[in-house]
């Protein structure tokens, strides 16, 4: 291997692939400060803003995913794919990485696809419980794949399969101790019993809904709440009911310090994006996943279950979370004996250092 090894890493579109993608470039570049990483995104997409934040270059792809409920958006597809791969194989031949790395989204299909018709070795970082069909494609091609969950030789050559979990961003689990502190940051008591609610950044609009047409139910029942709830509904829902909130009801836009949240909970209901799953196992808290049902192939409901069939966690559908999403997280609140359950079992499934484990791959089929 030479002493300046070049690394192509693909992928993006949401947090859950972005933030991986990045833990593991850092990881490389602590094991090999010389190696020289390049980005490739998907134009228009928030990896072309967080990844220059992060200190990295990024080429843009002009790529999208399917457009669900419409076919007319979806007839420049072929044409935007073809012009992906061209662009990418052209990045290829500027870059002349050693390797390349996919971690999902738009960009990451065309990308792998042109290393693979060049020679170049790449692996792919499948970060959830059910392989989509762009990687079970390039798959095949493969020289390694690293995943989170078990039982994936279904879709993958069992012998290029490195279990490594997911990467997290470490500054997310580190909770130990924080307890008070994020109690103290959100103005909450911190003997008092608490529910944190996480949509992700852009957040959820069945969680909100849910939340606020029960929220009398929480009130009453003097728990404490730390509802996150995205930018795009947090003024309508402040415009409701922001002046009738009592205090310990704390509405949020985005949570930036989600440690001390974690921290200040005592249960946490989420969506089910593998890098929130990977996340709630390190932390080794209660949870009620509430999967999304409008991503690629239900990803979210199969990783949830990934988790419900081991006893980690529970579940409550997307369609049924307004009937029954509050009286669920009461009624584990309030049973110490089944949040001590979920937590223990969580724990097991949790695997750290994964951003690490998947740089000793890249390095090794630098390597090889």
């Amino acid at each position: 291997m030479n002493n300046f090894p070049r690394i192509i890493i693909s992928g993006g579109g949401t947090g859950g692939h972005i933030f991986p993608a990045i833990a593991i470039a850092n990881a490389i570049k602590a094991k090999f400060p010389t190696a020289q990483i390049l980005f490739v995104g998907a134009n228009g997409r928030m990896e072309m803003e967080k990844v220059p934040a992060a200190g990295y270059k990024i080429e843009g792809l002009n790529i999208t995913g399917i457009q669900r409920g419409s076919i007319w958006k979806n007839l420049g597809l072929p044409f935007k794919l073809i012009g992906s791969i061209r662009r990418a194989s052209q990045i290829i031949d500027e870059f002349k990485p050693d390797v390349a790395v996919g971690v999902g989204g738009f960009a990451s299909g065309p990308l792998l696809y042109a290393a693979g018709k060049k020679g170049i070795p790449y692996l792919i970082q499948e970060q959830n419980s059910y392989a989509g069909i762009t990687n079970k494609f390039l798959g095949k091609n493969a020289a390694k794949i690293c995943v989170a969950f078990d039982k994936m030789e279904q879709f993958f050559p069992k012998d290029k399969i490195f279990k490594t979990g997911n990467p997290v961003r470490k500054e997310v689990i580190d909770i130990k101790g924080k307890h008070f502190s994020g109690a103290e940051l959100l103005k909450l008591n911190p003997l008092k019993k608490t529910i944190l609610i996480t949509g992700g950044s852009l957040g959820a609009r069945t969680l909100n809904n849910s939340i606020e047409k029960d929220l009398q139910k929480l009130i009453s029942a003097d728990v404490q709440v730390i509802w996150q709830t995205g930018k795009f509904y947090f003024q309508g829902i402040m415009d409701r009911i922001g002046a009738t909130l009592p205090p310990q009801i704390r509405v949020l836009e985005f949570l930036h310090k989600m440690d001390l949240a974690y921290a200040a909970a005592d249960v946490v209901i989420s969506r089910a994006g593998a890098g929130t799953i990977a996340e709630l196992c390190l932390i080794k808290k209660p949870v009620i996943l509430v999967p999304s049902p409008n991503v690629a192939e239900d990803h979210q409901t199969k990783n949830a279950m990934a988790l419900v069939n081991e006893g980690a966690a529970l579940y409550v559908s997307d369609m049924e979370a307004e009937l029954n999403l509050v009286d669920t997280a009461l009624s584990l609140l309030n049973n110490p004996e089944k949040c001590k359950a979920l937590s223990d079992q969580i724990g097991r499934m949790g695997l750290e250092h994964a951003d690490e484990l998947i740089a000793n791959e890249v390095i090794k089929l630098i390597k090889n």
